[in-house]
Parts: structure tokens; C-alpha cells; sequence
């Protein structure tokens, strides 16, 4: 399975897009699932998190430090410049920077790793860019979109979430961890969490479609002025990967691994914030759903595209 992930992946959009078209009722059943689902496949990624070795991972400062800037600095220039397209509808414009301000944590370890990335670096990195766009996204909101936008969200499904999707698994992710240096049984559901990592990645995906696809379909019309803004940021975000990678002198699978940090973003995790949005902000899930379909079929490419630029 890991040696095809991409196209199990591509495979499990498909069933998901063909089970919400087919059976709409399916869609609120699937969107509640959305949260414990996506739990269980941060959980399974925080196993494998090297909590132990965190301290000496952490320590490839330049790594580290790349990875940030290109995150936290370089990526909201591009994202404030890309979102004034849709800066008249305040729908659209939330989405767009609630799903591309926020860098991946999670399937990103997966295909950096499929195209010779140092998936064990942005392992150890993913609780710093967790905690990082958790911390930034409302002030970028502000920066952004203006101080109203931001009042008028009510924070407490971002703390449910905070606490469902990120504290829980978390937790629960160290207490595995050890557990299992002490004890076989412990080890066994360490090593059978981590064998989960794709099915649980493909039923996520399935979930996740399922549940918006016939929104999606249904406000087509309006949502196709953010597919152009996805891949232009992807493809601005791996020059400047690439750039900022190279200028850092990282090696090549450190420079690899940037460049796939710089150009994914947190679409699932983010996906259940935007649904706890007010109503008038219906369309910005619509718009997170979109930017994933449209990234997952530029990141097949790049697992490809990537080891032939950079070498």
C-alpha cells in the first residue's frame, strides 16, 4: 500500500465523489464523521512522531528554520497577494485563507517521502507547524480580511477543535509512545497505528469528499474563480521552496522536503473549523474541499516533478 499510496489515494477521491453523488443523503452522516475520522489519522501520524528524538531533530536548525520562513513568512506574502481576487466575497475570501495559510502536518510526511524528501524531518517539524498556524491564522485573519471578520467568528468550535483534533490524539500519541518502550502490547499498537496510516489517509479523503462533493457540484459556478489561485500558489510556493532551500545549503532531501511544506496545505485538519464558521460563510468548507482535490492532483505530479529538478 505505501508503495502506491498515490493512486490509493486518487482511488478513494473517486469513491468518495461517487458515494455523495449517488447517495446524497450520505453527506450529513459523513460530515459528522469528518472530526473522529480525521482524529484517528492525526493520532496515527503522532505515533510516529520521534517524541524521544524530538530534541535532536528539532536541533537541524537550518532545516527548521527554512521550513518557517517559507511557511510562516513567504507563503501569507503570496496568499495576500493571490486572495485579492476574491476579496469582494468575503465567503470565498475566508476560505481561501483559511485552507492556504495553514501548512500540511500530515499526508505532506507521505509524499515528501514517496519523491526522496526527509519525511523524518518534517515529522519531527509538524508539532512546530501545528502549533505555529494555530497561533498565526487569527492574526493573518486580521491582517487580512479585516478585524470584523474575525469578531464576528465564534472561537469556541475552534477550541473543540483545537482539543478533538490536536490535543487528544496528541496525547494519546505520547501515552502510546510509552507505553509501547515498556511493554509489547504497547509496541503492537504503536507499530499496528502506524501500518494504519493509509487506509485511515484513504478514508479520511472518502469521508471528506462524501460529505461536500454535491456542494461542491452544486455552487461549481462560483467556486471556479479559486481554482486558478490553488495552482498558482503551489507553483509560486515550490520556487520559492526550492529557492529558499537552496540558498540555506540544505541537502537534497531536506530541500525536497521544503519544497513539498511550502506547497501543501492543512485542508483536513482546517476543514472542520471552516464548517463551524457563521452561516454566511457557508461556501468557505466548499472552498477547503476544492483546494484539496485540486492539490492532491498537483502533489501526484510533483512526487514525480521533484526528484528530476532537484537532485
Amino acid at each position: 500500500m505505501e508503495r502506491h499510496q498515490a493512486g490509493l489515494y486518487l482511488a478513494a477521491l473517486a469513491a468518495g465523489a461517487g458515494v455523495g453523488l449517488t447517495a446524497p443523503q450520505v453527506a450529513r452522516p459523513a460530515e459528522v464523521a469528518v472530526t473522529p475520522v480525521l482524529g484517528l489519522l492525526l493520532y496515527a501520524t503522532f505515533v510516529g512522531v520521534p517524541f524521544a528524538r524530538l530534541g535532536g531533530a528539532l536541533r537541524d536548525w537550518r532545516f527548521l528554520a527554512t521550513t518557517l520562513l517559507v511557511n510562516f513568512v513567504a507563503a501569507p506574502v503570496i496568499v495576500f497577494a493571490l486572495s485579492r481576487f476574491v476579496a469582494h466575497d468575503r465567503a470565498l475570501l475566508i476560505g481561501v485563507l483559511f485552507v492556504l495559510l495553514t501548512p500540511c502536518i500530515d499526508y505532506v510526511i507521505v509524499f515528501s517521502g514517496l519523491a526522496g524528501g526527509a519525511s523524518d524531518r518534517l515529522l519531527a517539524a509538524a508539532p512546530v507547524l501545528l502549533l505555529g498556524q494555530m497561533a498565526l491564522l487569527p492574526l493573518y485573519l486580521w491582517m487580512f480580511a479585516g478585524a470584523d471578520v474575525v469578531a464576528g467568528i465564534d472561537p469556541a468550535p475552534f477550541l473543540e477543535a483545537l482539543v478533538l483534533l490536536i490535543v487528544l490524539p496528541l496525547a494519546a500519541a505520547v501515552a502510546t509512545q510509552l507505553v509501547a518502550a515498556r511493554s509489547r502490547p504497547g509496541a503492537l499498537v504503536r507499530s499496528g497505528a502506524t501500518a494504519a496510516m493509509v487506509p485511515l489517509m484513504m478514508l479520511t479523503l472518502a469521508v471528506v469528499v462524501a460529505s461536500q462533493v454535491r456542494g461542491v457540484g452544486e455552487r461549481f459556478g462560483a467556486l471556479l474563480v479559486v481554482v486558478p489561485i490553488f495552482v498558482a500558489f503551489a507553483a509560486i510556493m515550490v520556487v520559492i521552496g526550492a529557492g529558499a532551500s537552496r540558498l540555506a545549503t540544505l541537502d537534497t532531501a531536506g530541500r525536497r522536503a521544503t519544497v513539498f511544506s511550502g506547497a501543501t496545505r492543512n485542508s483536513l485538519v482546517i476543514l472542520p473549523l471552516a464548517l463551524a464558521l457563521p452561516h454566511e460563510y457557508d461556501l468557505a468548507p466548499l472552498v477547503v474541499v476544492t483546494q484539496t482535490l485540486v492539490e492532491l492532483v498537483i502533489i501526484v505530479a510533483l512526487v514525480r516533478l521533484v526528484p528530476r529538478v532537484i537532485r
